[in-house]
Formats: C-alpha cells, sequence, structure tokens
C-alpha cells in the first residue's frame, strides 16, 4: 500500500463525512476499523441478539469496527457509543479511480482487491466544469472529487453501471460563484447532498457520471466524462460495489 493510497483513503472523511482526527481522539485504528453504514436507519443494539436496539446509524455514517462475532460488528460510533451492527450492514469498501494512471481500484479498507483500466472523457487531464456537448467536447470532462454511488443501472447502454453524485455540493458552491448555475438549481442539488441522494442531472454542470461497462481496455479518451471498463471488469465490480459506495476521482 502506498502513502498516496492511504492519504486517499483518508480523504473519505469528505465523501463518509468523518473528521480526520476521529482516530486520534477514539483511540481507533483507520487502517483496521474505518467502516460505514450501507443501511438508511441501521440498528445498534446493545448485544448481539438483536432484542435492545439502542441507536440507529445514518446512510454512509462512519463507524470503528473493533470486532466481529457470528455475522454481527461490534462497533464505536462518533461520538463512542458502542453496540452492535449486523455485519451485512456496513462496510469499508471503496473506489479509487485514477485519471494519470488510467486506472479504476477497488479496496477493501486499505487492502486492494482489484485493479481495471479505464477510459475516460474526451479531455481527460482537467477537472469538470460544465455540461460537454459536441460544438464544445473540451468540456467532456471526467469530475475529480470525492463522490458516492448512488445508483446502480443493470440495463445500462453502456451494458451496466455505477451512477455517482455528480454535481455534488462542492461542484455547487464553485457552480453558482461562478455564475454557471442559478440559486434555484443550486439549492436543488444542495438538497440532494443533504439526503446522500441523486442529485439534478440536467443543470449546466452537466451530470449522469458513472462507472460503466463497454470500456475498450485500451486506456483510451472517449467518453463524455464517464469512466468506462470492460464488460468483464464490471462483472468482476457489480456484486462488490453497493449504493452508498465511496468513489474518489483523482487527476
Amino acid at each position: 500500500m502506498t502513502l498516496r493510497a492511504v492519504a486517499v483513503y483518508a480523504s473519505l472523511s469528505v465523501a463518509i463525512t468523518l473528521p480526520l482526527d476521529v482516530p486520534a481522539q477514539n483511540g481507533a485504528d483507520l487502517e483496521e476499523a474505518m467502516y460505514y453504514s450501507l443501511k438508511r436507519g441501521a440498528v445498534v443494539y446493545l448485544d448481539a441478539d438483536g432484542k435492545r436496539p439502542y441507536v440507529r446509524l445514518g446512510f454512509m455514517e462512519p463507524v470503528f469496527v473493533i470486532d466481529e462475532v457470528d455475522g454481527w460488528k461490534r462497533i464505536r460510533t462518533q461520538d463512542s457509543a458502542h453496540g452492535y451492527v449486523k455485519s451485512k450492514h456496513l462496510s469499508n469498501q471503496w473506489i479509487r479511480v485514477s485519471k494519470s494512471q488510467k486506472r479504476v481500484y477497488l479496496y477493501r479498507g486499505l487492502e486492494l482487491e482489484l485493479q481495471i483500466t479505464a477510459d475516460f472523457g474526451f479531455n481527460a487531464y482537467s477537472d469538470k466544469l460544465r455540461r460537454g456537448s459536441a460544438n464544445n467536447p473540451d468540456d467532456w470532462r471526467t469530475p475529480e472529487g470525492a463522490f458516492h454511488v448512488v445508483r446502480k443501472n443493470s440495463r445500462s447502454q453502456f451494458y451496466k453501471a455505477f451512477v455517482l453524485n455528480y454535481p455534488n455540493a462542492e461542484d455547487a458552491e464553485r457552480g453558482l460563484r461562478d455564475g454557471i448555475i442559478s440559486r434555484r438549481q443550486y439549492e436543488a442539488i444542495m438538497q440532494a447532498s443533504n439526503v446522500l441522494g441523486e442529485p439534478p442531472m440536467s443543470t449546466p454542470l452537466g451530470g449522469m457520471i458513472e462507472i460503466h461497462g463497454d470500456g475498450t481496455g485500451k486506456s483510451i479518451n472517449w467518453t463524455q466524462g464517464c469512466v468506462a471498463i470492460r464488460n468483464e471488469d464490471m462483472d468482476l465490480l457489480w456484486d462488490r460495489v453497493a449504493v452508498g459506495t465511496p468513489v474518489v476521482i483523482e487527476k
């Protein structure tokens, strides 16, 4: 594991609102214990028997796993509540996309599970600022930042697809500041961001950024901003990636 990958893993704090100083404060080990909730309202029980509910977790809420027993994970929340959550409701799977390396990396915690060659947007070297078009293909760019999967599309025109939450709150702030979107469009994007939902895709910022199939496997720049991988690689990812899986896209 490279130091760069460790830093990117820490940057998931952007995607799942985890303060970077939480591990030091709580004594948790970031490398081994950082998970997030895949289920809205996942119940934390006082014991690993499902009989005494304690608190509920928000969707993508980060927790620290202390131990695992018979399908239950013993966890500590950010505010130091302790209890047990069903293992299937938590994950430490995440995706790192490198535009410069032309790769998609699937991690479980800090353990690299898969490395996949990918195709990128027509302009693969710049961050996405606005919607592209055939008249201005320079804006067909793959965005950079911290995102997550908001929808899985098993009937995509590009085989299968993971739809990302672009534009996110950071994009909306920039778009409003630069006069690209209206106040109403900004508020609609922020409303979706606040509930970790699917944002409006039809604003001047663009949308429908996906990790999808029908890639060439040859690191070609041809998409309208999406990340394209071979269909056989998409099949490897499909059951491992869920709605809520964090995705960090780097230059």
